[in-house]
């Protein structure tokens, strides 16, 4: 008897197993998704409690330190100001171009900026939960951003949030560019030890590209990367070695370690992609 106590926990545990494993894939899937769903207000909460204590802990600041915050401030929204005049002259000219050249026209995106409500990063997977999901459309697959680059791409999508797995998590791949070589390259996840940078892997990387860890390489997102616009920063190559087909290098991936600390991030979403979200919105209310 004693021992069978002892089994007790064990004989649940694996009982629990067997009938799980019987039970059909849609009931799982039906159990998972009320779970999280279930949970994702605390989750939302856990950010909302975060912005507030930010907020408190900004309200203690000096009057010297709020002064010298909206001088920084402004000197830097005159940046911003020049950066979009001289954005909006360079798509006139481009747009231009393409008239006189009689070129389609490149594909527009709308940027959705959501605030990050929890981090799950671990040596086996990274990924970041937003305050955002399929109440403001956010469609799976698509592209995240952040101002210092590639954050990686949106995994699930629930209600009112969304899973984010970034560019760091193993099994995470997409097409890149060396700047300055017009030959593609493979970039990919690696797992990461834990409380260390985070880094990747570049593969097929062409024998005649060098570098050194004093000169790296930076590594940007390609257009053959399809979600992803061309020419945002992935990291930096710090050292090669050559591939298994002892043709093509690898080299390893330094990546920016603000990916790990984001607040807040942008959801890239094709303006095409939202127009066929509201189509079938409209079809499935009958409108049309």
């Amino acid at each position: 008897m004693k021992l069978l106590r002892q089994l007790k926990p064990i004989l649940l545990l694996l009982i629990f197993l067997a009938i799980w494993t019987l039970t059909p894939v849609v009931v799982k899937r039906f159990t998972q998704d009320a779970f999280y769903e279930f949970q994702a207000p605390m989750i939302a909460v856990q950010g909302y409690v975060k912005d507030l204590q930010t907020y408190w802990s900004l309200r203690t600041r000096s009057k010297n330190d709020l002064i010298e915050a909206g001088r920084d401030l402004s000197r830097l929204n005159s940046r911003y100001q020049i950066a979009q005049q001289e954005n909006l002259t360079q798509e006139a000219e481009i747009a231009r171009l393409e008239s006189l050249l009689e070129l389609p026209s490149r594909p527009e995106f709308r940027y959705e900026v959501a605030r990050v409500a929890q981090r799950d990063i671990s040596a086996w997977w990274h990924q970041v939960i937003i305050r955002k999901g399929e109440n403001y459309n956010i469609p799976v697959g698509a592209a995240v951003i952040y101002n210092g680059g590639v954050v990686g791409r949106v995994r699930e999508v629930h209600a009112y949030t969304a899973t984010v797995e970034l560019v760091s998590s193993p099994g995470f791949r997409m097409a890149a560019n060396v700047v300055g070589e017009a030959a593609p390259v493979t970039y990919i996840g690696v797992v990461n030890p834990p409380f260390s940078p985070p880094r990747g892997e570049a593969l097929n990387v062409p024998p005649t590209i060098n570098v050194t860890p004093t000169e790296p390489r930076k590594l940007v997102s390609s257009e053959l990367g399809g979600i992803f616009p061309a020419g945002l920063t992935i990291g930096e190559i710090t050292a090669l070695e050559p591939g298994s087909d002892g043709y093509f290098q690898k080299g390893s991936v330094r990546l920016s370690p603000q990916l790990s600390a984001l607040r807040e991030v942008a959801i890239v979403i094709p303006f095409g992609q939202e127009l066929a979200i509201e189509r079938a919105e409209m079809e499935e209310s009958g409108g049309i």
